[in-house]
């Protein structure tokens, strides 16, 4: 399965900071499926070059990075066109804190963020910020 790179070449892509302010020049980007992830790791697992462990753990590793950067460009693309971050949380605002806490271990890296921040910015409620912290110092 072959391996797609971008290969677009316009105005910002070329590490100025454009439309998605990440400094990268498309270019450099690369896209790859999971199955293709996990395919050469099952090689090399087959091979004796990595352990079937090791390789499903760096499976997993690969694609939550990939997901958490995912999520950070389009939280960067929303801020500059001026739109606000969606919460991950639907009707976020009318929940209670017990609720909140419930639906926390299920969200990413930068979704855990977002809510914090926003949770910043309106309620301030210290136990969900404490209980956000909790989860962000353990991944």
């Amino acid at each position: 399965m072959p391996v797609r790179k971008s290969s677009s070449n316009r105005a910002g892509d070329e590490g100025s900071g454009g439309a998605g302010g990440t400094g990268t020049a498309s270019r450099d980007l690369v896209q790859l499926t999971r199955e293709r992830i996990q395919a050469t790791l099952d090689e090399a697992a087959e091979r004796g070059r990595a352990t079937r462990g090791d390789a499903n753990e760096l499976v997993a590793e690969l694609v939550r990075r990939g997901r958490d950067g995912t999520d950070d460009l389009l939280d960067r693309a929303r801020r500059t066109a001026g739109a606000p971050p969606a919460l991950p949380i639907a009707g976020y605002a009318e929940l209670t804190v017990g609720q909140v806490a419930q639906k926390l271990p299920a969200l990413t890296r930068p979704q855990l963020r977002r809510v914090r921040d926003y949770e910043r910015r309106h309620a301030n409620r210290k136990s969900v910020l404490a209980a956000i912290e909790k989860l962000l110092d353990r991944r």
